[in-house]
């Protein structure tokens, strides 16, 4: 099985320093929806694992938290394209977890829900916390310049070895590439 796992706010749909609490607020980004399609019609699976500490700060509930999620995956289906299971760390940055991004928790329940080991897992984020626990969880850490990817760059808080692409898009065409190249 080949597995992707991607960050949600920045990467598939636009962030907001205000969090996304509503389905109305859930604005997918450029291309990054049929990058996904992309993804499931070659045989990818594709995992999202986001921080949502808006639920614990009180900013929205789960039946919300679910709506936008069910926002993103209706959006999907018209271009044929499917996420295959969708993880998300509840706490604030106080509680003290193990999901919490930049720990890896949420990558290797990932890991477990999918029966796949992480190693070279392509985990695609926009910030440093994405990139550190997709490393920490022994996946191929990718940055995009979208959300708050140009930040990370311009401070340099990104891993050692991260790839870095424009976009969702760009990555996907990386990965089929490469893909297509390991095949021939």
């Amino acid at each position: 099985m080949r597995l992707v796992i991607l960050d949600r706010d920045g990467v598939i749909n636009r962030d907001s320093p205000d969090y996304i609490k509503s389905p109305a607020e859930w604005v997918p980004l450029p291309g990054s929806l049929e990058a996904i399609a992309r993804l499931n019609r070659a045989g990818w699976c594709v995992a999202v694992a986001t921080n949502q500490s808006g639920l614990a700060r009180g900013l929205f509930d789960l039946p919300t938290l679910r709506a936008i999620h069910r926002r993103m995956e209706e959006a999907l289906v018209p271009l044929g394209g499917r996420i295959d299971g969708i993880f998300y760390c509840p706490h604030g940055p106080d509680e003290g977890c193990d999901c919490r991004k930049p720990l890896p928790g949420l990558f290797e329940r990932i890991g477990r829900a999918f029966s796949v080991p992480l190693a070279g897992v392509p985990a695609v984020g926009d910030s440093p916390r994405d990139l550190q626990a997709a490393a920490a969880a022994g996946c191929t850490p990718i940055l995009v310049r979208t959300g708050n990817g140009l930040k990370a760059l311009a401070e340099g808080q990104v891993p050692a070895g991260t790839l870095v692409f424009a976009d969702l898009a760009e990555v996907v065409e990386h990965l089929l590439t490469e893909t297509d190249q390991a095949h021939d």
